[in-house]
């Protein structure tokens, strides 16, 4: 992994305005360093602070205080419509527009960015064939033809359509079924890896942090409690980074409790 920092935040923090008037504090003064090329999973329970974190970064919401930094430019300096299309964005339910085909959603910021038509759509073949989809057969399909797992594959296509170099990623595959959601995990991994992507991606799944990010970070009432890989984290003495740690484990031990000699439930 290349050393240096793509992505620097440093002492941010936002609040919002809770129930009885008074400010809660979404992100409390987190500082962190995600390096280039790195896929970093951010960790934690709803109200965590988690989402907010990565919404600041390509300025959806403004931090309060603090510094947001890519590749050393401060983030506050730049357009923040200019900003986002720089950056791949993959939501849950895959965000696409459901009037547009699929070839026109994942187009859509490339033409923004004024890319000749006939490239856009040699760029469309290409990204869906790199997310595993015909693109004969799909290029010209509607958002509501596809299934969930196809729609989140368009998402990522659409995510890489302008070439960024980061990628954020919230709870992407958290709708999808258990296969669907670990084949395209792996899927994504292999994208991360082949195009040289910083990735960040949101998820309250240890299990799939561990598997796919090489570096994870865990957030818990809107500060940063814990950073490092698996190995790292074992030795946080924090209880909530442990209880998550020890969350796959005990997933897998009830499985193989459960599980009759052939390995079957």
């Amino acid at each position: 992994m290349p050393s240096g920092t793509m992505i620097g935040y440093a002492h941010v923090a936002k609040s919002f305005p809770g129930s009885d008037g008074a400010r809660v504090r979404a992100v409390d003064g987190v500082s962190l360093d995600i390096a280039p090329a790195e896929f970093l999973a951010i960790v934690g329970s709803s109200g965590s602070g988690k989402s907010t974190l990565l919404r600041l970064t390509n300025r959806l919401i403004e931090a309060d205080s603090g510094k947001i930094t890519i590749e050393g430019k401060d983030v506050g300096d730049s357009d923040p419509v200019m900003l986002r299309r720089r950056m791949g964005y993959v939501f849950q339910s895959g965000g696409l527009f459901p009037h547009m085909s699929v070839a026109d959603n994942i187009g859509i910021t490339p033409r923004l960015l004024g890319t000749p038509p006939q490239q856009i759509s040699s760029r469309v073949d290409e990204l869906l064939e790199l997310v595993r989809l015909d693109p004969t057969e799909h290029r010209h399909r509607l958002p509501h033809e596809l299934s969930g797992g196809q729609r989140q594959r368009v998402g990522v296509a659409r995510a890489l359509a302008a070439s960024p170099h980061i990628v954020l990623m919230d709870e992407p595959f958290g709708a999808l079924d258990p296969l669907t959601r670990d084949g395209l995990g792996e899927d994504y991994r292999a994208l991360h890896s082949k195009l040289g992507l910083t990735t960040v991606m949101i998820t309250h799944d240890m299990t799939e942090a561990i598997l796919l990010a090489d570096r994870i970070a865990v957030m818990g009432g809107g500060k940063l409690l814990a950073q490092g890989t698996p190995a790292e984290l074992a030795g946080s003495d924090d209880a909530y980074v442990t209880e998550l740690l020890r969350t796959p484990r005990r997933q897998a031990e009830r499985l193989s409790s459960l599980s009759g000699p052939d390995g079957a439930a």
